[in-house]
């Protein structure tokens, strides 16, 4: 079938890195070992290439894809196997209606990654694991630690909700058609409870407003205190007053956004 630009179809088509996907997607991390996972979210399944894998190692696979004709045309490339196939746009897909423990897959469009990650890590009933097919760049971003790059909104996000680790490259080429720039496989494994609330997100959020700016000065935007008094409050926590919004961790930012709020 040809792919639809619109939606951001690109077909994975190397064997050795669907199984690999498929491989990590079935390794339940320690603390979900004892409930049995028998079911995968597959976001996007398109041809059916990594859901012919996840379909080998679940009980049942549960493919949530947007394309109406690719949604109708790959139940009958599995007869026989516990294919659930549902014609939805992921983002309006309701995962709370899952009722049992999952893991979450996917070969996912570039131009929706942070959404589809935001809505699967704050649904209450959250999956046990996530692995998904990004753009590289992406994938380095959101795990800044493991990729020696600088903290994000994005990570710092993510980092409130799930581990992140970042797995094997999936160079442009072992696409049809290619994209423009080379995968990774972004591995997630939520806590059981987010680290911090909405109201610290929110916080460095805003925070990150102009992220090349001194951290002082975004503070000053929409705190109310003048710069002075940030840099007061900074030396109280051992801040170096010239600190940029990427500087600091979450915990950092619990603990500034608490003392601000003093």
């Amino acid at each position: 079938m040809k792919n639809k630009k619109s939606l951001g179809q690109n077909w994975l088509k190397d064997r050795y890195t669907l199984e690999t996907i498929a491989d990590l997607a079935c390794d339940m991390p320690e603390q979900s070992l004892e409930k049995n996972v028998k079911l995968c979210v597959e976001i996007g399944p398109g041809l059916g290439t990594l859901t012919s894998s996840l379909l080998r190692r679940f009980d049942k696979v549960l493919a949530v894809e947007f394309d109406k004709q690719l949604a109708t045309n790959l139940p009958k490339s599995f007869p026989g196997k516990n294919l659930e196939v549902v014609n939805s746009d992921f983002l309006k897909f309701d995962l709370e209606n899952i009722n049992e423990p999952y893991v979450v897959a996917g070969n996912i469009p570039y131009y929706i990654t942070t959404p589809i990650i935001e809505k699967i890590l704050i649904a209450h009933n959250h999956p046990e694991k996530v692995v998904l097919l990004v753009q590289k760049e992406v994938a380095e971003k959101i795990s800044s630690k493991e990729s020696g790059l600088n903290n994000s909104s994005l990570s710092l996000f993510v980092n409130n909700f799930a581990q992140t680790h970042l797995g094997p490259i999936v160079a442009k080429d072992l696409f049809t058609p290619a994209p423009k720039v080379d995968s990774q496989v972004l591995i997630l494994v939520p806590y059981e409870k987010p680290i911090t609330d909405t109201n610290i997100l929110e916080f460095i959020h805003k925070s990150f407003m102009n992220p090349r700016k001194k951290l002082s000065t975004n503070l000053a935007q929409f705190t109310g205190l003048s710069k002075t008094d940030i840099e007061a409050l900074f030396d109280q926590l051992n801040f170096d007053k010239n600190i940029r919004p990427a500087d600091l961790e979450l915990q950092d930012y619990v603990m500034l956004a608490k003392s601000i709020k003093k």
